[in-house]
């Protein structure tokens, strides 16, 4: 057995506005409007202390910003600096083995009886070591070189400093090796 339940029909009660309800919405528009006036003043004075302490901020914001950038500029300088101090060592290096390579070269091509049937591969060997140690040297200084000049431009831009110093630095490489 099914029981019906019959559903009533209701009306639903909208609100009207009445005096209440429009004395309610006036006395919060007005609230917020007194609210927001000191906000609006502020904005509208450029010599308010709002906006002066704002102009403080950016202007602390940009020294700082200026500060940190020309100290990490300085440390990337310091840092190609030591990598073309390096390249030269490698080349001093390089040029130390060439010397080395053709004094044996040298000892081989004179000596050649010692070493038999060895000598001519011995002589064939030890000049192509001194070219790969020139090649290497010539490589070492031209990076050494290319390094010294990226530190130079950071150096200029942070610390301006004459042009014959400049011109000396990338000078002291020569032609060739700047050349490449």
């Amino acid at each position: 057995m099914v029981l019906f339940y019959p559903i009533k029909a209701t009306t639903f009660d909208i609100p009207v506005p009445g005096k209440t309800m429009i004395a309610r919405q006036t006395y919060a528009l007005l609230s917020v409007l007194i609210l927001l006036t000191p906000l609006t003043q502020a904005a509208g004075h450029p010599d308010t202390r709002i906006t002066q302490t704002i102009a403080q901020n950016d202007e602390q914001n940009s020294n700082a910003h200026e500060a940190a950038e020309k100290h990490f500029e300085d440390e990337l300088m310091k840092k190609h600096e030591t990598v073309a101090k390096y390249y030269e060592d490698e080349a001093r290096k390089s040029r130390a083995k060439v010397k080395e390579l053709e004094i044996m070269l040298a000892h081989y091509e004179e000596k050649s009886y010692l070493y038999g049937k060895k000598a001519q591969d011995l002589q064939a060997h030890t000049a192509a070591l001194v070219r790969k140690y020139e090649e290497a040297a010539k490589a070492d200084a031209r990076e050494a070189a290319s390094h010294r000049q990226i530190a130079l431009t950071l150096k200029e831009k942070n610390h301006p400093a004459s042009k014959t110093q400049k011109l000396s630095v990338v000078e002291s490489y020569g032609p060739t090796v700047l050349s490449k």
